[in-house]
């Protein structure tokens, strides 16, 4: 059975693959609307979570580029722009790095490379990321607390922390831990030749008030790749909530080029 996705715009097909605990509805609407303008912008659950099933075996990095790659098959899909935020970086580097071929452009949002020379975040940081205890409005708190600004946390708790807290509570525990293993051993491994074998095009995009991935890796990134670097100052990691219209049109004006 193939991932679960949604399509908003029209134009190339733009994969978007999303991070760690977020589905298809959790993309900032004016985000999407802005990159539908120039793309058919298509929008997959990774496995276990959202509407698509648990697939067989573990939920590793790679088997989550290798069920992204099927649902371009699905769709007839031979060559795509690929774009990935945070977990979904991840996930768009194996896909990039797999299947040269099939990825024309890719674009990689407030991620890293992997392995101990990745920057990671304060261990104080990645376990408010990571913890599960209390109830969904808490985490829900504590979660916009790490994708944003303090000061902008705070508004936006204001004003969709319910809704937020919502989409938590439907999240199963089982998927969350599988992820945190998966982006564990993202950073146990080093790249290897992984990064040598992407030859598409590369955008990397950073917020530089990112705690949960420091925009330092953004940097590291363009050095590895020989990436286009942009860095959108007082961003968090929800950058795109942030500036949704100026991401959209720095990411469409890449893939145009």
């Amino acid at each position: 059975m193939p991932l679960a996705y949604r399509e908003v715009g029209s134009g190339p097909p733009l994969l978007l693959l999303n991070g760690y605990a977020a589905t298809k509805e959790d993309w900032d609407p004016s985000f999407l609307t802005a990159l539908g303008e120039g793309a058919r912008v298509i929008c997959p659950d990774h496995r276990g979570i959202g509407g698509s099933p648990q697939l067989p075996g573990e939920t590793t990095i790679a088997a989550m580029a290798a069920d992204a790659l099927a649902l371009l098959d699905t769709l007839g899909i031979d060559v795509v722009d690929l774009a990935g935020w945070s977990m979904g970086g991840m996930v768009a580097q194996e896909l990039a790095a797999t299947a040269p071929g099939r990825v024309r452009r890719l674009v990689l949002l407030s991620t890293d490379h992997g392995g101990p020379d990745a920057v990671q975040a304060a261990p104080e940081d990645w376990a408010r990321l990571i913890d599960h205890s209390g109830t969904p409005r808490e985490q829900a708190t504590r979660l916009l607390g790490l994708l944003f600004p303090p000061e902008l946390a705070v508004v936006i708790d204001e004003q969709f922390g319910e809704i937020v807290a919502a989409a938590r509570a439907a999240l199963p525990e089982v998927t969350l831990f599988a992820q945190e293993r998966a982006i564990d051993a993202w950073h146990a491994a080093r790249p290897g030749e992984r990064l040598g074998r992407i030859t598409a095009p590369v955008l990397a995009a950073t917020g530089t008030l990112d705690v949960v991935i420091p925009p330092a890796n953004a940097g590291l990134l363009a050095d590895a790749l020989s990436a286009q670097l942009q860095e959108f100052p007082g961003g968090g990691h929800a950058f795109m909530a942030q500036a949704p219209a100026d991401l959209a049109g720095a990411m469409l004006a890449f893939l145009r080029d």
